[in-house]
């Protein structure tokens, strides 16, 4: 287990009162499997992926990632779990237009300091894992959809995390797209990353090792989720 949420829950104050977007919850993310995170728009599904990306913090509750509590640690550590722990994927790649396929991907290791040498190896290694080597020295606008997604994992591998954190990554995808991001992402988890993917789509059930299910901010498990997308 790398990341745990214990009894967590989130509250925001609005001029209307209090809204619950995340009640009480347990959670467990463990290295080598792809979690699956399913439910539909406004449920709590990114309100949670939030809490173990270390976003947010609980208003209740422990969110323990990588051994350390969030709630006692200071703004800085947060960031510093944040760009050496997860790794983030979004549904629209969030990828910068100026820079070039490899300049994106490299660009977290700027804010990690590290030599340009070092920086180009590690660059190279991610481009590869996800097979995009070729298309490094394009802009994000010269690549569809799928190669654009696998240009955003390949820069939230780049750090070596040991979570990969991904939100509804294969909703702007079309069919082939899909298989091709979700049989990257499952890779992943084989080769011993934790991997949750938000999806509101039950057809990905079948990448998943697990899957839990939110409803009204509620966290279930689905016990016979292999059933789910049935």
């Amino acid at each position: 287990m790398i990341a745990e949420i214990i009894e967590a829950n989130k509250i925001y104050e609005t001029p209307a009162g209090k809204f619950s977007a995340l009640s009480k919850s347990n959670v467990q993310l463990n290295e080598g499997e792809l979690l699956l995170i399913i439910g539909p728009s406004g449920s709590g599904k990114t309100t949670l992926l939030s809490l173990i990306g270390c976003l947010i913090e609980p208003t209740d509750g422990e969110v323990i990632i990588d051994g350390k509590t969030i709630s006692k640690m200071s703004a800085k550590e947060m960031a510093l779990i944040r760009l050496n722990t997860i790794g983030f994927v979004f549904q629209q790649f969030n990828l910068l237009a100026p820079l070039t396929a490899e300049q994106n991907v490299g660009f977290p290791l700027l804010m990690q300091n590290l030599s340009t040498p070092e920086i180009n190896r590690k660059v190279e290694e991610a481009l590869n894992r996800v097979n995009m080597t070729e298309h490094k020295k394009k802009l994000p606008q010269q690549l569809s959809g799928g190669q654009q997604q696998r240009i955003a994992i390949a820069r939230a591998l780049v750090t070596n995390p040991k979570i990969i954190l991904c939100d509804e990554p294969t909703a702007s995808l079309d069919k082939d797209s899909v298989q091709i991001v979700m049989k990257e992402l499952k890779e992943l988890a084989r080769k011993g990353k934790a991997v949750a993917v938000v999806t509101h789509d039950p057809r990905l059930i079948e990448y998943a090792d697990r899957a839990i299910e939110v409803k009204n901010g509620k966290v279930e498990t689905l016990e016979n989720w292999k059933e789910f997308s049935k």
